[in-house]
């Protein structure tokens, strides 16, 4: 058997041991189709041993209509590269590439198959679907049960899209399948990053700072065009700021919330909690919920240990507003509660934008408690309140090319109490205690609700 010297990357070396299911994710220059491919042919000569029929691989897209869109060319480059043809096994033809001992890799989309006609792929123990945000559920409930031989693999490469990806949701999410093993791979962990690729990554935060985070650090998609905070965002999380952030014990915990509603059709209600120390901004949590009543916000609040004796509350101007359902105002009911509240006047015509800017000048203070791999049922994090105010983004004319304002979609909610947090930063103190009226708790509260 031929002998390979494989130089690898030292974030792939997890990958080199046996696993069912093997997902590298990531942005561009990271090098993760160069190491599949590299690692495909590895498995090919060793598949056959002293005896026995040579490696069957599959290399999957969801949608492949030409061999053009397929890995193909990079695996006959590397063949060419490590100096492998024939006489070691090898050899290309139009649309498959024999193996030693008479194995092949295939390259298929996987819309072509049936549920029939992917028992074709019965006895193959290799399949790497490249591309693999794109994959539906119903592909991979195809193909997953087809290899099923106990030495098989199935490997993932991908650049996230959405969170609700069924690739993301199998691999990332709380519970992977079994024999499961995954790395995150960006620019930054490729040893052989090439001048031309990182003068193109500077070129891109610099001209696209709205899709640098998902083009080359492996982030979720935020917007095509015109979303508020992405340089902002991108920043932060550049400079290390967005990753686990301790509360202060000591210090004042603040909640920042943009009213919903109880009915049917009502808006989010959402909220942020946060800690001013200093000219830090610690952002600490993020909650939201749609038709729920109070009372569910409140034990929200409870249950991660915001209670009145820690936390203070910011409401909009129309927290002084009566529920559609229930007959009382967010302002009485949650000083009811307890809770010391401050109610922030309409800032009147072009608030939204004056949240804005005001979110931007404060970005460059503020911390986000953020782990990755957060429950957000379970612990404290931002991550989806950093979703949406990373979709947050101007409403255009395209016809006129002008912009019309904020969008008023779901990232709104969860911007607008971000935006209440930074106008209650940067307000005087002498102008909150002129024109703004904060109402105390009842007398005769007590922990009980």
């Amino acid at each position: 058997m031929r002998t390979l010297k494989i130089n690898t990357a030292e974030v792939f070396l997890p990958l080199l041991s046996p696993s069912r299911y093997k997902g590298v994710w990531g942005g561009r220059g990271s090098g993760k189709s160069h190491f599949l491919a590299e690692k495909l042919i590895e498995d090919c000569l060793a598949e056959p041993g002293e005896s026995g029929e040579g490696m069957r691989a599959a290399c999957i897209r969801e949608v492949q209509k030409d061999l053009a869109q397929s890995s193909k060319l990079l695996i006959e480059t590397k063949l060419k590269n490590f100096g492998l043809g024939e006489t070691d096994g090898f050899k290309s033809f139009r649309d498959v590439i024999q193996t030693p001992r008479n194995g092949l890799i295939i390259f298929k989309g996987m819309n072509d198959y049936t549920a029939d006609s992917i028992k074709s792929l019965e006895g193959f123990k290799r399949a790497w679907w490249e591309e693999a945000q794109a994959a539906t559920l119903h592909s991979l409930n195809l193909l997953r049960p087809t290899f099923r031989a106990d030495d098989s693999e199935i490997w993932f490469s991908w650049n996230p899209r959405r969170k609700s990806d069924p690739v993301d949701v199998m691999l990332r999410g709380p519970a992977p399948p079994t024999g499961t093993t995954v790395v995150k791979s960006n620019w930054r962990d490729n040893p052989w990053f090439t001048r031309v690729l990182e003068q193109e990554r500077l070129d891109c935060l610099r001209t696209q700072p709205d899709q640098y985070d998902h083009i080359w650090e492996g982030g979720y998609i935020t917007v095509v065009d015109g979303a508020y905070y992405a340089a902002a965002l991108n920043a932060a999380k550049l400079e290390g700021r967005i990753g686990r952030v301790a509360a202060d014990p000591l210090m004042t915990l603040r909640a920042f919330c943009d009213i919903g509603g109880t009915g049917a059709r009502a808006d989010a209600f959402t909220m942020w909690i946060a800690q001013f120390i200093g000219r830090e901004i610690r952002v600490l949590d993020y909650y939201e919920s749609v038709g729920q009543p109070l009372a569910t916000h409140l034990q929200w609040m409870r249950n991660r240990g915001y209670t009145p004796e820690r936390c203070q509350v910011w409401l909009p101007h129309d927290g002084e507003a009566q529920d559609k359902v229930v007959d009382v105002s967010y302002e009485s009911a949650m000083s009811d509660a307890g809770y010391k509240v401050t109610v922030i006047p309409n800032q009147g015509k072009g608030a939204a934008k004056m949240r804005v800017e005001s979110g931007r000048r404060l970005f460059p203070s503020m911390w986000f408690n953020s782990p990755e791999d957060a429950d957000p049922e379970k612990t404290p994090t931002c991550n989806g309140g950093l979703g949406a105010i990373g979709w947050y983004h101007e409403k255009k004319d395209d016809a006129r090319n002008i912009g019309l304002g904020p969008e008023h979609d779901w990232s709104s909610h969860g911007a607008d109490s971000f935006g209440l947090m930074c106008v209650a930063y940067e307000q005087p103190k002498t102008e909150q205690q002129d024109d703004w009226r904060s109402r105390r708790p009842r007398a005769g509260y007590r922990s009980a609700y």
